[in-house]
């Protein structure tokens, strides 16, 4: 992504959040992860990159899965990282478009459990 997208995205996020019905936060003397569900659709994840690879994410995504049936998510085609992680937890792509949901050119999958 751009610094500009990345930017915009840093804008837009606190009124973005206020709109996500479920939003899960993970702390360790401050926040270091957060989830937001809406609708059995994991609408975002964060993890700080350094709590990544210690089984937060996962320890989310399964909370998600057990107590808001999760059970799809979009992401972004040029982020392998997270498009491994979700095939790990058991998420299948079946759909793909070349825009996401504003029209900008990010590819975006649509995976299901």
């Amino acid at each position: 992504m751009s610094e500009t997208s990345i930017q915009e995205i840093k804008t837009s996020l606190p009124k973005i959040l206020q709109q996500i019905p479920n939003l899960i936060i993970a702390e360790n003397e401050k926040p270091v992860a957060f989830m937001g569900i809406s609708h059995q659709e994991l609408e975002m994840l964060f993890v700080a990159p350094e709590f990544r690879g210690h089984g937060l994410g996962k320890q989310l995504i399964n909370y998600g899965i057990k107590n808001f049936d999760v059970n799809k998510l979009t992401v972004n085609e040029q982020n392998p990282q997270a498009i491994g992680f979700y095939q790990h937890l058991g998420f299948k792509t079946y759909r793909r478009t070349e825009t996401d949901d504003a029209g900008n050119p990010y590819p975006i999958l649509y995976m299901k459990k």
